[in-house]
């Protein structure tokens, strides 16, 4: 098992005596440090948590047959796609706020859909899902490799993860 200086922070083989770095002793550091919350945001990937698998619309698919998709999957985002790769997101909130009252049926996703929406990668870490989805108040955002959707983070999945790291 390595062991953390408890100076530096660096990880040392099993059996080091002093840090590899900084030459600070490790004695008494055999049994494992606690991990704080801060280091398992900062290094849990998101494609070691799981991501929920992405429902996916053509950008041209009529917005009555979307949200009938919705309702369907029981999803709260459908990811809009040109060619495979992701061209925007269109959320319940967006069906809620943009799309209330219209005439479904004339129009299509592209039409209320956000268009370039904020992404993440797979090898991103919750700490960096979290930062982006308060900075730009988003419960939804995501997950592309090469421009081609494979997942999406949802606010309460991040949370739900962040609560196992204390209970």
């Amino acid at each position: 098992m390595m062991r953390r200086c408890p100076a530096c922070g660096v990880e040392n083989l099993p059996g080091e005596d002093v840090c590899a770095n900084c030459g600070a002793p490790l004695w008494g550091l055999d049994t494992p440090e606690p991990v704080s919350i801060q280091d398992r945001l900062l290094g849990e990937r998101l494609d070691a948590i799981g991501l929920a698998e992405p429902v996916v619309v053509a950008a041209d698919t009529p917005l009555d047959r979307a949200i009938e998709q919705m309702k369907a999957t029981g999803t709260d985002c459908l990811l809009v796609v040109h060619e495979g790769r992701l061209v925007g997101i269109f959320t319940e909130r967006d069906a809620v706020l943009k799309a209330a009252g219209i005439k479904l049926e004339a129009f299509d996703v592209r039409d209320f859909m956000t268009r370039d929406p904020v992404t993440l990668r797979p090898d991103d870490t919750l700490a960096l899902a979290i930062h982006k989805m308060a900075v730009g108040g988003f419960r939804h955002i995501p997950v592309v490799a090469d421009g081609r959707p494979i997942g999406v983070v949802a606010a309460k999945d991040v949370f739900r993860r962040v609560l196992s790291f204390v209970a």
